[in-house]
């Protein structure tokens, strides 16, 4: 999957930006806050419609104008494709592709797969699980239309069932709709189990032997899927998954109806991270924390070519800064193959020995 251009009329501190780029590596260097993040948000945008900054799109508008406009040619998957999106203060955007508008995001990674680390990756080791799930979720989003669609339901089965038990002391009538509300919450939670469990199994197999080179082989990386406690087998056909969440549902019912929260479901999920037996939430130093989310990212972009048979483009954003020489040695030894965007402060020759050098200063870009 290669980037060809990249097109960004009004976006974040950038007026206008047009580039072409290698199909190897694209170095992007400059001074903090000059707009280097910005440029890899960009091209990550144009995958998934969403932003690992912003929760909003009109976060992603520059200050002081109603629009944004994003355009990449992207060759994947043995095609060509023209990705756009649009974007307007107080008005739905518009994604298309080859002059086609598209129903949902998903279909944008249909075309174009990203993995993006940046410095806030650290979360992914260091925070609680939220942050896991999210890593979990975009990546299964990309490979699983099915997923992206179970996810969504999911979440809207999940504000309605908390507003019944936020209310339901006032308005005793909406229990009756609650049954309903958690048969369909199990039907899709145990879509979702299965989904993660098994992109769990995977990560399992490709990150550890990364970890260990990392570190030298001194580092055992381990991952293990913590789910509702009544799942016995997370990797179990979906039958027996909605059964085992049937269950917990129902012995959680008189704590959910007091609580007024929704304690049951997949959406307390967490991946488990250790490093020799230790959690690495807890007891990583700082140079191990970074590695280990590294570490999951790289294994999430060798388990997307496994499955489109393309390297996804790989963002790396200010990666280097806090790793010793031999772990940035190892870092840009695996990125060979693919196309990788890589931002510096410096421009260093050496990252750019197949590809290509670009400047921002200012939201300003050139090569």
């Amino acid at each position: 999957m290669i980037v060809k251009t990249l097109e960004l009329d009004f976006f974040r501190n950038y007026i206008h930006a047009a580039a072409d780029f290698s199909p190897g590596v694209n170095v992007i260097c400059g001074e903090n806050a000059q707009g280097k993040t910005n440029l890899l948000e960009g091209v990550a945008y144009l995958s998934s419609a969403r932003s690992h900054r912003a929760r909003y799109d009109r976060e992603l508008i520059r200050f002081g104008v109603d629009y944004a406009f994003l355009k990449g040619e992207v060759s994947a998957r043995g095609r060509e494709f023209t990705l756009e999106a649009k974007l307007h203060r107080g008005e739905r955007r518009q994604l298309l592709s080859n002059g086609v508008k598209l129903k949902s995001a998903a279909e944008l990674s249909q075309v174009l797969n990203t993995i993006l680390f940046c410095p806030e990756d650290l979360s992914l080791i260091r925070a609680g699980a939220a942050e896991r799930r999210r890593f979990l979720d975009d990546g299964i989003c990309q490979l699983r239309p099915r997923y992206a669609g179970a996810l969504a339901e999911y979440r809207r089965l999940y504000e309605q069932k908390t507003r019944i038990l936020r209310d339901w002391e006032e308005k005793p009538s909406l229990l009756d709709t609650l049954d309903d509300f958690n048969l369909r919450m199990a039907q899709v939670g145990a879509v979702l189990i299965h989904y993660r469990a098994h992109f769990i199994k995977r990560l399992s197999a490709l990150a550890p032997p990364i970890q260990s080179n990392f570190s030298g082989g001194r580092e055992k990386l381990e991952l293990r899927y913590e789910t509702v406690s009544t799942v016995s087998d997370p990797e179990a056909p979906a039958k027996i998954l909605l059964e085992e969440l049937m269950e917990h549902q129902q012995s959680h019912r008189r704590a959910e109806l007091e609580a007024r929260q929704c304690l049951s479901g997949p959406h307390k999920d967490d991946l488990a991270v250790e490093i020799d037996g230790q959690s690495a939430r807890q007891f990583a130093s700082q140079g191990q924390t970074r590695t280990a989310a590294l570490s999951l990212k790289l294994a999430c972009r060798e388990l997307f070519r496994e499955d489109t048979g393309e390297w996804p483009v790989l963002l790396l954003d200010d990666v280097l800064s806090e790793l010793d020489q031999r772990r940035q040695s190892f870092v840009l030894e695996r990125i060979t193959g693919g196309q990788v965007f890589i931002t510096c402060c410096e421009d260093d020759k050496k990252l750019a020995r197949d590809g290509k050098r670009f400047q921002v200063r200012g939201g300003t870009l050139t090569e």
